[in-house]
């Protein structure tokens, strides 16, 4: 097989499996769960429930990740359960189509359902990256599939706005039967694109791995034996730390903000063009702090980024206009890209390098359960106060202390740490596997 050929079917299916973060996860579906399928509930009730769906979904994807985790590691069926986890997220995309109004509940499950598929399939998909690239190869490939990813949930996104922006040009009644129809898009296009993966990628063939345990025991142990090992890894914890709260926040905002713009009165049309531009601004600026970093260094190329992160979320306590909320997603694709990619090589630098696959779970992992509160804190302040300006202004808590426990981090301390803890006789073991 084609080297350039597999890698080119890997990143097309992130090309693909990304119109469901943005059409579903981001800008059509809260919009839509607001206005149609939770018409018959108060705003701020509303907006509550699609907080604790998001929380439940999560909290399920991190409760299962460490048993897929095991799966992925001692098994050589990683694309059968791709497979089987891409196809149940493209199934509840494509059920989404039949939400009408009043009906939150169905709107909840599938969501929750869909987004299990979706962050369960990424699992196997990132396994497959150490397979398809040389060493050398392997940061620009990753970083090349997160580009593909923002250009292909870009695309659909654009299409599924002209859609529901003129549905009266292609014969559809109103904007929500076109919205409806763009979650159907989004399966057809994540199936489209998954194709490629399925037919050109080949597992390694190896020998299986003696386990005496079942996947769960064994996952759950992993993760166990990690947390206790970080101990010898005090800037990699001080930092996993601040991840844990800033990550929450970035994931809330992404999560949250179109369905707060819709309570705040916001129209959708105005809300779907700023997640947009959230999209495509953020593609160049992704690369733009990558080159900051070489400047004035990856920490505080990041601490920017997060400062940044502040100013949005105080300017969405304040926001009362289409124009407040173009400029927030301006700043939103800003800093988006450039705070994740920036916190996982931080983070690469202070992995023991014959631990990278174990630690890299780890960090997977405990910020899916990290990500659990936000959306949560959003909600319930909401709920309590009436007001989802509180739920917002809220978020503030996590960025202030992220950044806080960030300033205690010193990475270089922390490459050394790595380099002490690395056995000679193990990086033997990693390679035999």
């Amino acid at each position: 097989m084609d080297k350039k050929k597999t890698v080119f079917s890997w990143m097309l299916y992130d090309f693909g499996n990304s119109a469901f973060a943005t059409v579903i996860m981001a800008a059509v579906l809260p919009i839509f769960y607001s206005n149609v399928a939770a018409a018959n509930l108060d705003d701020t009730v509303a907006t509550s429930y699609w907080g604790y769906s998001q929380s439940i979904a999560v909290l399920i994807v991190a409760v299962l990740a460490p048993f897929l985790g095991a799966i992925s590691d001692f098994s050589a069926a990683k694309k059968k359960f791709l497979r089987f986890f891409a196809f149940m997220g493209i199934i509840a995309s494509i059920l989404l189509a039949f939400v009408g109004e009043g009906d939150y509940l169905f709107a909840s499950l599938l969501v929750i359902i869909g987004t299990i598929g979706f962050s369960s399939a990424n699992i196997f998909y990132d396994a497959f990256l150490p397979e398809i690239a040389a060493e050398k190869d392997i940061d620009k490939i990753s970083s090349n599939g997160f580009a593909f990813g923002y250009i292909g949930g870009g695309i659909l996104l654009a299409i599924d706005i002209l859609l529901i922006l003129k549905y009266d040009m292609f014969g559809i009644p109103n904007s929500t039967a076109a919205s409806q129809i763009s979650f159907a898009t989004v399966g057809v296009w994540w199936l489209i694109f998954s194709l490629p993966l399925l037919k050109n990628i080949k597992e390694e063939k190896r020998v299986r791995q003696k386990r005496d345990n079942s996947y769960i025991k064994i996952g759950y142990t992993r993760v166990s034996a990690t947390f206790k090992e970080l101990r010898q890894y005090k800037q990699l914890l001080i930092f996993l730390l601040a991840f844990w709260m800033y990550n929450d926040g970035i994931s809330t905002i992404i999560k949250m903000a179109t369905i707060y713009g819709t309570e705040i009165g916001l129209e959708q049309n105005s809300l779907i063009v700023a997640l947009l531009i959230t999209q495509f601004v953020g593609i160049p600026c992704t690369f733009f702090f990558g080159w900051l970093a070489k400047k004035i260094t990856a920490k505080k190329a990041l601490t920017i980024s997060l400062y940044v992160y502040v100013g949005i979320v105080i300017l969405g306590y304040f926001m009362t206009t289409a124009t407040h909320f173009y400029l927030l997603a301006i700043c939103v694709g800003f800093v988006q890209g450039g705070a994740q990619s920036l916190s996982r090589s931080i983070y690469g630098r202070m992995v023991p390098a014959n631990k990278h696959a174990e630690f890299f779970g780890f960090y997977g992992i405990s910020s899916k359960f990290a990500a659990i509160f936000g959306p949560f804190l959003f909600g319930l302040v909401g709920q309590l106060t009436g007001s989802s300006r509180l739920g917002i202004i809220s978020l503030v808590i996590f960025f202030i202390i992220g950044i806080i426990l960030l300033r205690f981090v010193n990475i270089e301390k922390g490459m050394a740490d790595a380099r002490r803890n690395t056995k000679p006789d193990e990086k033997i073991e990693i390679k035999l596997h």
